[in-house]
């Protein structure tokens, strides 16, 4: 409230509590004397006298619980992000609209049976196959899950299979070994704590022995229909920092994750154009999401895992083939 709201409340305050003393129980004022008359006189009618500059009241209060929030919102400094990412995003996608890469035809969204039931084994087959993949070429994962798959592949059939059966169905897989026994541990605990289903969270399944948060990407895009993040592999990790895509230079999938979903777009602009994605085909498992074909971060991984096992290769990468050798740092740098 300003001051001159302050005045006049205080003001018409006096009045009534005058007014009240005059009418109020019935009882009549004392008669002034002459002399005191004179005074009341001068001091309730005569002129008012005004300050020359008003005082400046600094006023602080706590905004109450209905409050908060509705004030104007503070400006916020732009978002980084890289230069051209969209030209360069577009280019990767003509080149990449043939969908004939490897992960194209054997990743995890292909090596799972789609006949199969309940969904939750449909599920865990998923898991699987990314437990697998990792450190592994993808026409390898594909052969072990098919001679799985052959066996019947459940929880139980799993946990019923012994050590050196398991290696030799899954081998040459990179680390069989290791996958055995992580395999046969997650196996355990699915049947224990989740009734032979695979967990509905990242943080659930990258507690899971032999699961780290690519995987559980992954998993909750493929499996249970929701996009949690960004799958960040070898692949993404090597072509985010050749197009410069982060801040600074990460060592890491994991550190590339977090800078990539910093400034990334969640999804692509509803009415096509620059940053549009292509059609991707919804899920087998999950077909609740109303907009499947808009995550940007759900179709980063198989774009870009597609694009470094074909064009940019971890060694001698093929830039004179690549539409982005005019707008790729690493390659202007060869």
């Amino acid at each position: 409230m300003n001051a001159a709201g302050v005045r006049m409340v205080v003001t018409r305050a006096r009045s009534r509590g005058t007014g009240a003393s005059l009418q109020g129980g019935g009882e009549k004022a004392a008669p002034l004397r002459s002399g005191e008359a004179a005074a009341e006189g001068r001091k309730s009618y005569g002129p008012v006298k005004r300050q020359r500059k008003a005082r400046r009241l600094s006023v602080a209060y706590e905004a109450s619980e209905g409050e908060k929030g509705e004030g104007p919102e503070r400006l916020q400094a732009p978002s980084w992000e890289p230069q051209d990412w969209r030209r360069q995003l577009d280019n990767i996608r003509t080149m990449r609209s043939g969908k004939d890469a490897p992960v194209d035809l054997l990743g995890a969204e292909h090596c799972f049976d789609p006949s199969a039931s309940p969904k939750q084994v449909r599920r865990y087959q998923v898991l699987l196959s990314l437990m697998l993949s990792s450190q592994t070429k993808d026409q390898v994962t594909a052969g072990a899950m098919q001679r799985l798959r052959a066996r019947g592949l459940t929880v139980d059939s799993i946990l019923q299979t012994d050590d050196s059966t398991l290696g030799a169905l899954i081998y040459p897989v990179g680390f069989w070994r290791s996958k055995v026994k992580y395999i046969k541990q997650t196996s355990e605990i699915l049947q224990q704590r989740y009734g032979g289903d695979i967990p509905a969270s990242v943080a659930e399944l990258v507690a899971l022995p032999g699961v780290g948060p690519k995987m559980a990407h992954l998993a909750m895009a493929v499996a249970w229909g929701t996009v949690s993040g960004i799958a960040v592999d070898t692949h993404v990790h090597r072509i985010a920092n050749r197009l410069r895509w982060t801040k600074k230079a990460t060592r890491s999938p994991e550190d590339t994750r977090r800078a990539l979903e910093e400034w990334l777009p969640r999804c692509a602009h509803p009415q096509g154009g620059a940053g549009w994605a292509p059609s991707l085909p919804p899920s087998t498992l999950h077909t609740d999401d109303p907009h499947p074909h808009r995550e940007l971060w759900r179709e980063i991984n198989g774009l870009l895992v597609g694009f470094g096992q074909q064009t940019c290769l971890p060694v001698h990468p093929r830039c004179q083939a690549c539409l982005n050798r005019a707008l790729c740092p690493a390659a202007r740098g060869l």
